[in-house]
């Protein structure tokens, strides 16, 4: 199956997943899909010029196998919008082969939980990752806006970086040397707030790419 769209998403910084699960529980949101172990790998090429673009090449394995591409995107009030396309494959071994053979290397690999709601034409997910918690909500521009009223969540950081992004971010901050988005990578460190924001900035930065 092939799916392709326009991504119309905001990512939040949200520590406290629980009073989220509650604010949806209470407005009558839909558990789209229970929680689930995600292992993300990103390509590049041998010049390393797709993130510099904004360009995503993912390999995703859940319960599935999900290649994914994704164009550069344009951010508003942190909101991202960007093409995507996506589609199932049947073999991981052989789908990362046949991206090596068209030049691509798997550069970088994260972790996370995922738990996906429904509410209003809005799909909410709730990610755990080794370095903190954050929710997605995914809706056009209007939707997402009301969403974010809803589940009482406007004092939210929006980050419109990615999660490989915001490693960078995290790795520079705390002077941390680790190659890959890992719990077992992690293990035993506490992220703070603040080492999401890039040094000599006051706020999150602008986005240089987008996964999620």
């Amino acid at each position: 199956m092939t799916t392709s769209k326009q991504e119309i998403e905001v990512k939040l910084y949200t520590p406290n997943l629980k009073s989220i699960i509650a604010a949806l529980e209470a407005n009558g949101a839909s558990l789209k899909s229970e929680r689930v172990f995600e292992r993300n790998v990103r390509y590049e090429d041998h010049e390393f010029s797709l993130t510099p673009q904004g360009i995503v090449v993912r390999l995703r394995q859940d319960v599935r196998t999900l290649l994914t591409f994704k164009g550069p995107g344009i951010v508003e009030n942190g909101i991202i919008s960007r093409e995507e396309f996506e589609v199932v494959v049947d073999d991981y071994d052989m789908m990362d082969l046949i991206l090596g053979r068209l030049g691509y290397y798997p550069f970088m690999a994260y972790e996370k939980y995922r738990t996906t709601y429904e509410l209003d034409g809005a799909e909410i997910v709730l990610d755990e990752l080794p370095y903190g918690n954050f929710t997605e909500i995914e809706g056009d521009v209007a939707t997402i806006e009301v969403m974010i009223q809803k589940l009482n969540l406007s004092d939210a950081e929006r980050m419109p970086n990615s999660y490989a992004g915001l490693f960078d971010i995290v790795r520079q901050n705390m002077e941390l040397t680790m190659a890959h988005l890992t719990f077992d990578a992690f293990e035993g460190i506490n992220v703070p707030a603040e080492a999401f924001i890039k040094q000599g900035e006051t706020k999150p930065p602008v986005v240089d790419d987008s996964d999620d």
